[in-house]
C-alpha cells in the first residue's frame, strides 16, 4: 500500500461559505496530472463543481504541468469529470436548485488505495458580517494558544 501524505484543503471555501453536506468523489485524471497532485501542486481556490446532462464535473481546479512531463503533459484548469453515483448526483442536483447552494471543491486527498479523491461540499454563501464573525474567531483562537 502507497502511504501518501497529500492533503490539499480549500481554506478560502470554508472562509467564504457556509458548508453543510460533504461528499466524497473520485477525480477522472489524464497522465501526469497524478503525479502533479502528488507533488502538491494543485490549487483549489476558485474550483466549483457543477452537474450536465446527469453528470457531475469541477471546474477551475488547477493542477500544474508536470514538470518533467512531455508534449503530451496536461492542461492545468481543464474540466475533469467527479467520479459519483447516479443516486448522489441525483440529490446534488436537487439541492443545486435551491436558491442560493453551490458545490465547492473542500479538499482534495489521496486514498490509501492511492486513488485521487477530491471531498464537495454544499455550500451557501457567507454574508460579510459573517466574515467579520470567521475573522474574530479566528483570531481569539490565536490568542487562547499564545
Amino acid at each position: 500500500m502507497p502511504s501518501s501524505t497529500t492533503n490539499i484543503v480549500n481554506k478560502k471555501a470554508f472562509f467564504e461559505y457556509h458548508i453543510s453536506d460533504k461528499f466524497v468523489a473520485g477525480v477522472q485524471l489524464t497522465g501526469t496530472e497524478i503525479k502533479s497532485i502528488r507533488l502538491a501542486k494543485v490549487s483549489l481556490v476558485d474550483s466549483y463543481c457543477l452537474i450536465l446532462n446527469g453528470e457531475a464535473f469541477v471546474k477551475n481546479m488547477n493542477i500544474s504541468e508536470y514538470t518533467h512531463g512531455n508534449i503530451h503533459n496536461h492542461d492545468p484548469r481543464r474540466t475533469r469529470k467527479l467520479l459519483l453515483t447516479k443516486r448522489e448526483i441525483r440529490k446534488l442536483d436537487t439541492k443545486i436548485k435551491e436558491k442560493g447552494f453551490t458545490l465547492v471543491v473542500t479538499r482534495l486527498f489521496i486514498n490509501e488505495r492511492g486513488f485521487a479523491k477530491v471531498e464537495i461540499a454544499m455550500a451557501k454563501g457567507k454574508k460579510l458580517y459573517d466574515k467579520r464573525e470567521s475573522i474574530k474567531l479566528k483570531d481569539s483562537k490565536r490568542v487562547q494558544e499564545d
